[in-house]
């Protein structure tokens, strides 16, 4: 006698869905990360000051954490380290702005000038090479640089003018965050007692995750941050020791490529070398500026990327380029920041998930 093919199609689906959720406990954590997912994709925008305050958390947790293995009372270590994070905030906001800002206004001021500079540099190429280009692709070619940078420049004033609107979202988030981030701090251990009581009873398995995903993303955003704190502070002495213009914007720039791994330090080779290349020209100053600037990238990759990250991150490039191109897509920068640390809960999940004959978590 044949099997009904719904009986059959009953059973498969019954298998799968053991398969996938083999245990109580394997459902929980189903639940749980549908539910984190879910409720970060829909109030990403509101939450933004609790997000940004979680991650200083995490950052400045290591060092009250390391204070506490000395036999040292929690209160004052989360009192020093928050002094020692607002003094910190205060120089951004005080000091590394307002100088960004005025580089950046200068070198906007010079955008005209290197831009006849370079007409002339591809005018010239129909004399010099004339068996390569004719007449017509310079014009062209010119034509469409003008173009990009009519829209480059509309963007910004698009950009300035939403700028200007949202001051006062600025001012509550500056506000909050340090808040926020004094009150994590102070109330960790009440914060994640309160936040268990939502949780199931049945949570051996998400506990277990939970555990590696603490420990692997509290090490990346710490790595993280020391990396884009010495790579920022190389560069700018690199650059004001060979004299190089606007060196304190061109180093913030080389601190925060860190953040986009693989692409970042190629997105951030045009603007330094540009500069270099429209100051000095093809000289040795300029030779000297490429030549620093490939020590500096260089000694980021091989030296402190294996020193801060060996421990941190354990996955293929492909993994972590997928991943930030599917997280940077859904929250874009947060996205691409947190790139590494989301592809490290989903390599921990799939590690601790169990099998349907796995029998070391309790049905």
């Amino acid at each position: 006698m044949t099997t009904p093919p719904e009986f059959s199609q009953s059973n498969i689906f019954k298998d799968w869905i053991k398969h996938l959720l083999p245990n109580l406990q394997a459902a929980n954590l189903a639940i749980i990360l549908f539910a984190g997912f879910g409720l970060i994709y829909l109030l990403a925008d509101l939450l933004l000051p609790v997000f940004a305050a979680i991650v200083i958390a995490y950052l400045l947790e290591g060092i009250v954490h390391y204070a506490e293995t000395k036999d040292l009372p929690r209160l004052p270590c989360v009192l020093v380290v928050f002094s020692a994070f607002i003094a910190f905030l205060g120089f951004v906001l005080f000091v590394l702005i307002p100088m960004v800002y005025k580089q950046t206004i200068q070198l906007i001021e010079r955008i005209p000038n290197m831009i006849s500079a370079l007409q002339l540099k591809v005018m010239s190429l129909p004399e010099m090479y004339p068996a390569l280009v004719n007449q017509e692709q310079v014009l062209e070619i010119m034509q469409s640089l003008q173009r990009e940078i009519i829209q480059y420049g509309q963007d910004v004033l698009s950009v300035s003018a939403a700028s200007l609107v949202s001051v006062v979202t600025a001012v509550i988030f500056l506000i909050l965050l340090p808040v926020v981030v004094f009150f994590l701090l102070k109330d960790k251990a009440k914060i994640l007692v309160w936040f268990g009581r939502f949780l199931p009873e049945e949570r051996l398995l998400s506990l277990r995750v939970w555990k590696e995903v603490d420990i692997q993303i509290g090490r990346y955003i710490r790595g993280k941050f020391f990396e884009v704190l010495l790579l920022w502070t190389a560069s700018f002495l690199t650059f004001s020791v060979i004299g190089l213009n606007y060196s304190m914007l061109l180093a913030v720039f080389m601190g925060l490529s860190v953040i986009i791994p693989y692409v970042g330090a190629t997105l951030v080779t045009v603007p330094v070398l540009g500069v270099a290349l429209f100051q000095w020209g093809f000289s040795s100053e300029f030779i000297y500026a490429a030549v620093a600037y490939s020590i500096i990238q260089a000694i980021d990759g091989v030296v402190l990327v294996p020193l801060l990250f060996s421990e941190a991150v354990n996955i293929h490039p492909i993994a972590i380029i997928v991943a930030i191109l599917f997280f940077g897509g859904i929250w874009g920068m947060w996205g691409v920041f947190f790139a590494i640390p989301l592809a490290t809960v989903v390599q921990a999940v799939l590690t601790a998930w169990p099998k349907v004959k796995d029998q070391k978590v309790a049905m």
